[in-house]
């Protein structure tokens, strides 16, 4: 009997990340199967990369950007390949995220909560990160409006918004419920509901001051 509560268990685990991404394609959101923790030895990312950079919160394929999909044949194909992949959700499509410092999403959040302002969908990266999902700029044809958070970028360079990350076009978050190594996941603090998404640039001025008081 214990065997099977265990085996039962292990499936239900394996299942929850392409639910989560047949729940995302539902929203019209494309997602694509990202790397993960190995269940065992010494490494923190299933990657060949030794020593990789970012483990298990980087895409399986580095074609991620043209191959991203919403169709739930192809993400129910991709989990059943991969079912420990974590999920990949490329920005600049149909949202961008502003990625800030944990505190300072804290912040935003009572602020936020006490002024009455809009906010949309908002993750927590461990105990480390916050995401706050906005409508996307897309590709503004005033390039002077924004910075492109590409994968490479150091957002404390940008004196204005220390910390800060804008994840549009080029660029990717990791998304619920992923898991990163030594038992860090992805989770949602306040989860999607299909409404619309607030003003980047109304949510910015909050978040920057949030950054600006750590």
């Amino acid at each position: 009997m214990l065997a099977v509560s265990g085996n039962k268990r292990q499936r239900a685990a394996r299942d929850r990340m392409a639910a989560a991404a047949r729940g995302y394609a539902a929203l019209g959101w494309p997602c694509n199967p990202g790397a993960h923790p190995p269940a065992g030895g010494d490494r923190a990312c299933s990657c060949d990369r030794v020593g990789c950079p970012d483990p298990a919160a980087h895409p399986v394929s580095a074609t991620w950007a043209l191959q991203s999909s919403a169709d739930a044949g192809v993400l129910k194909r991709w989990w059943a390949e991969r079912p420990q992949a974590n999920i990949i959700l490329p920005t600049g499509r149909v949202f961008d995220v502003f990625d800030v410092p944990a505190a300072a999403g804290a912040l935003a959040l009572e602020r936020i909560e006490r002024e009455g302002l809009s906010v949309g969908p908002v993750a927590a990266v461990a105990d480390e990160r916050h995401l706050f999902f906005v409508a996307t700029r897309g590709a503004p044809v005033d390039e002077d409006e924004w910075w492109s958070c590409h994968l490479d970028c150091s957002p404390e360079t940008v004196v204005e918004t220390p910390g800060m990350r804008w994840h549009c076009r080029d660029s990717y978050v990791l998304a619920p419920p992923s898991v990163l190594p030594y038992g860090r996941e992805v989770a949602w603090i306040l989860p999607p509901t299909g409404g619309a998404l607030p003003d980047p640039l109304r949510l910015l001025g909050v978040l920057s001051d949030s950054c600006d008081a750590l």
